[in-house]
């Protein structure tokens, strides 16, 4: 990789949590042990309303053709807007920009084939128009990531190893970067290991099951389990826990293997989980400790089967969402005694805002011609450059 000219770029992030926008102002190093320079960051929330419109389609069935188009311009128009208040905050022009990173909102993800219109099919949906992005910007555009690497028969996911591997490898130590978001991913980097090396895949749910428990059991007063408070005021129940480990299919696969809101949304809240927990007993905050202890297992139990070489003296880097949760991280630290669990901040890499800094690392990647898939981690046929490229236009509109 060519690491001596730095790419400022910019990387926007909505994750499967549909909670608001991450965006990242980054100047990227393409060198192994590099730091990525993070100039400003800022955390966007989507305004109730659009958030709402966002879960609707992420259901089966639950948004028609015209809510699609709707919400893909106004998912546009919020990333537009996202970047440039970025750019204010930081004090740099947007003409500086060399090119933003936009993964958009993954509205369906589909990695499994199936058969349809007389082909078989896999795929993946984010919305987010980038040509909206690029014409109130100026800027250049690298959006819809993930469908290079699923042509290739690959999960399209995850695609942030590649930006581990370059800001989190090291030679002294073995470290699994553990993303705790909606959905929790693993980064598994042997010591001095190189790219062909890395394991990477979902674990299973991270934050969406607690995030439904929290809403229910309060009513909707809070979107979320803040500082893990409700989960450390209940007890899990093992009998729960077991239950829904041996009964998701997910946790049994193999690697190469990725998930999502279609596995762990609102409808396996509402049609597993709920009639479990009334079958047990488990309600209250019994039950969102119950779900807290279900994703620490759940990350704990795919390191001991899937990760080669995995033992006593790794070290577990937590980032995302869910390291700001003390009643998971916790947990997490009770399922793997054996190993030294930290946080990204620890190692400089603001834990909230890695995966914006991946996908500005993945744009200058495209923007260089350069791979941005690990074939081992994905199961792509090979290594591909990701994304479709917008040109920024020479006017913005903004």
């Amino acid at each position: 990789m060519d690491g001596d000219a730095p790419v400022l770029a910019i990387g926007l992030m909505s994750g499967t949590s549909a909670d608001g926008i991450d965006a990242a102002l980054v100047r990227v190093r393409l060198r192994p042990g590099a730091a990525q320079e993070v100039l400003a960051a800022l955390a966007a929330p989507h305004k109730p309303g659009l958030r709402a419109e966002i879960i609707a389609a992420c259901a089966p069935g639950g948004a028609g053709a015209d809510s699609l188009c709707a919400l893909h311009q106004a998912l546009g128009h919020a990333f537009a807007r996202a970047a440039v208040d970025l750019c204010n905050a930081a004090g740099v022009p947007l003409s500086k920009v060399q090119v933003i990173g936009s993964h958009g909102q993954t509205i369906w993800h589909q990695p499994e084939p199936i058969a349809f219109g007389g082909h078989t099919c896999r795929g993946t949906l984010q919305l987010g128009n980038p040509a909206l992005i690029a014409a109130a910007t100026g800027c250049t555009v690298v959006s819809d990531f993930r469908s290079a690497d699923m042509a290739l028969g690959g999960q399209g996911a995850p695609l942030v190893p590649i930006a581990d591997w370059l800001a989190l490898s090291a030679d002294h130590v073995d470290r699994a970067v553990q993303n705790i978001g909606g959905i929790a991913n693993v980064t598994w980097l042997r010591r001095r290991g190189a790219v062909s090396d890395i394991v990477a895949f979902d674990t299973g749910p991270g934050n969406m099951l607690i995030d439904a428990a929290a809403q229910m059991v309060t009513s909707g007063c809070r979107a979320m389990d803040v500082d893990g408070l409700l989960a450390r005021a209940g007890r899990a129940s093992e009998a729960m826990v077991r239950t829904l480990i041996d009964e998701t299919p997910f946790f049994g696969l193999a690697p190469p293997k990725s998930t999502g809101r279609e596995a762990f949304g609102a409808a396996t809240f509402r049609e597993v989980v709920l009639p479990l927990s009334q079958s047990l007993g488990v309600h209250g905050v019994d039950l969102l400790a119950t779900l807290t202890e279900l994703t620490a297992r759940t990350i704990a139990d795919a390191y001991r089967r899937w990760l080669p070489g995995f033992g006593a003296g790794a070290q577990v880097v937590a980032c995302g969402g869910g390291a700001r949760n003390p009643a998971l991280m916790a947990r997490l630290r009770r399922n793997l005694r054996a190993c030294v669990v930290t946080t990204s901040d620890e190692l400089g890499v603001d834990a909230s805002m890695k995966e914006a800094v991946a996908f500005a690392v993945l744009a200058a990647l495209t923007l260089r011609g350069l791979p941005g898939n690990v074939p081992s981690a994905t199961g792509a046929s090979r290594p591909a450059v990701l994304g479709s490229i917008t040109p920024g236009a020479r006017r913005p509109i903004w």
